[in-house]
């Protein structure tokens, strides 16, 4: 069955000890790191013919999206009873797929990255915009070294992780600072 779970880079076939880790994890292939959550349902063997456990005694809980199913815990965020198919685990905690769509839309589930800041996006945009009007650059160059030292180590873009961007607006600045150093002594110089 985990044969139907890829890595959406390589396209290799993920195995199960990558399946539901609270952190990312890489891929044993091209070793780009991944999250993948699947649903327990997933690993349950079931002979043929065998059918989902059914509420069948009476005083136990069913299922708030599937009735007919036994409720295995509530979710973390509504309280709704849910069944083994339905319970999505987010770092220890666990939702119902209503109270994980809301928590990615509106944002109220913290431990779920819905997008994250490209700090080096910020720091060469910093560095390369105010070239054009060159006076501005020595307000920007100085800026340009916070962000880099400072979003040095925050997590980066899960698209495509470039440190290249961050190295690349730091000697920017770098030789920006160095630029407008070298104005300011020839300026004082003359004197």
């Amino acid at each position: 069955m985990s044969t139907l779970i890829q890595c959406p880079k390589c396209r290799a076939t993920l195995m199960e000890n990558v399946f539901n880790l609270p952190d990312l994890a890489p891929c044993p292939t091209c070793s780009t790191p991944l999250q993948v959550e699947v649903f327990p349902a997933l690993f349950r063997k079931i002979a043929p013919g065998q059918r989902a456990e059914a509420v069948l005694v009476e005083g136990e809980s069913s299922c708030f999206y599937h009735p007919q199913k036994k409720a295995v815990r509530p979710c973390d965020g509504c309280g709704r009873f849910l069944c083994a198919l339905c319970d999505c685990e987010l770092a220890g905690q666990h939702f119902c797929p209503t109270c994980l769509d809301v928590g990615k839309s509106k944002g109220k589930i913290k431990s779920l990255d819905n997008h994250r800041t490209r700090y080096d996006s910020i720091a060469l945009t910093l560095a390369i915009a105010p070239i054009i009007l060159t006076y501005f650059t020595i307000i920007t160059a100085p800026i340009t070294l916070y962000v880099v030292i400072r979003y040095w180590k925050a997590p980066q873009s899960i698209v495509r992780p470039h440190r290249v961007r961050m190295i690349l607006a730091l000697i920017i600045a770098l030789l920006e600072l160095g630029v407008w150093t070298a104005i300011i002594i020839a300026i004082a110089t003359r004197k």
